[in-house]
């Protein structure tokens, strides 16, 4: 099923545009090639981050570093970093995961911490200082708890999807080579662990618990007060393949939407997940968060954009704010 689109977008010729993104639910229809590109012979890779999939993990540096794929599925925080560095790449504004950071937060259940003002001083384990949820986390505390994200200790486990100075204010270590986030927190060498995609054997620990006791309340609260459920990546193309056909920017768009739409529409379906309440799960979490949490588009995401690249900036990883705009295509500006 090909989206709708009042751009032409130029007959590719060549090689496949290859598209490198992670297989959720509203990339299921792309993935299976109910939806493509009119013009675009498209290539979808399923490439994991922290897990691998059927073309590989680490997608975000592979992307950004290594300019592997056409388009690739990044994290907002990597890709801004990338742009600042004067990186050739240009996003479209869909926005393919999100979290809140409240439910993203660990500790041992005899570490003595039972709520965010108790971190001072410890030693918050991270993926990287700029992963998209360590950027969140960091404001979160500080927004929402009054935790000054200076006065922790950060421990990160990973390279650095894009190389940069920490200010010599931040209290910024690394683990020790061939331990894990897991490792550390159960031995007792860092306090706490924030991080976007635990592992298996990290959920199934009976010594891990989340630090707040009450997360989705928290959430809750959250969205009420901040009107946006927090973006983490975002769609990135390699400058070189918009300049070979500026249409493609528009039509990869409406070519998300409509992926998402046919997603949605799954969910109608009472057994379409695991879940026994899957489709009253769906109609709960609309009537507490709205119908419409993960808006496309630059209009609806001013806000979340706006102060999520203040706060990189207040963290070290971009040298100065600019306007969401300059992260996007021209043509998609007003989609």
């Amino acid at each position: 099923m090909a989206p709708e689109s009042d751009k032409t977008v130029r007959h590719w010729s060549g090689e496949p545009v290859t598209l490198a993104l992670s297989h959720y639910d509203r990339h299921a229809p792309l993935v299976e090639g109910a939806v493509t590109i009119p013009g675009i012979p498209l290539k979808v890779m399923v490439v994991g981050q922290s897990e691998s999939g059927p073309y590989g993990s680490h997608r975000h540096a592979r992307m950004l570093n290594n300019e592997e794929f056409d388009i690739a599925e990044v994290s907002l925080s990597s890709y801004l970093m990338a742009k600042d560095q004067g990186a050739p790449f240009t996003a479209i504004p869909i926005f393919p995961r999100r979290l809140f950071s409240m439910s993203q937060m660990w500790v041992r259940k005899d570490s003595g911490i039972s709520t965010p003002t108790d971190l001072p001083g410890k030693r918050v384990g991270l993926s990287t200082f700029q992963t998209t949820l360590s950027v969140l986390a960091k404001a979160d505390l500080e927004r929402s708890y009054k935790v000054p994200w200076r006065d922790i200790v950060w421990v990160t486990a990973r390279e650095e999807t894009r190389a940069f100075a920490p200010h010599s204010s931040v209290k910024l270590e690394r683990l020790a080579a061939g331990e894990s986030l897991l490792d550390a927190i159960t031995a007792g060498t860092i306090d706490s662990v924030m991080i976007p995609h635990p592992s298996r054997a990290f959920l199934q620990n009976s010594q891990l618990v989340r630090l707040l006791k009450d997360p989705v309340a928290e959430e809750s609260r959250y969205f009420r007060e901040f009107g946006y459920f927090p973006i983490m990546h975002t769609i990135v193309f390699r400058n070189e393949v918009l300049q070979r056909s500026p249409g493609l920017a528009q039509a990869a768009f409406e070519a998300f939407q409509q992926s998402w739409r046919i997603a949605n529409e799954r969910w109608d379906d009472p057994n379409w997940s695991f879940l026994a309440w899957g489709r009253q799960a769906v109609e709960k979490q609309r009537k507490v968060l709205g119908e419409d949490i993960w808006p496309n588009g630059l209009e609806k995401n001013l806000t979340n954009l706006t102060w999520f690249i203040q706060q990189s900036y207040d963290q070290g990883l971009i040298g100065k704010p600019f306007p969401p705009s300059e992260l996007f295509h021209p043509s998609v500006l007003e989609v």
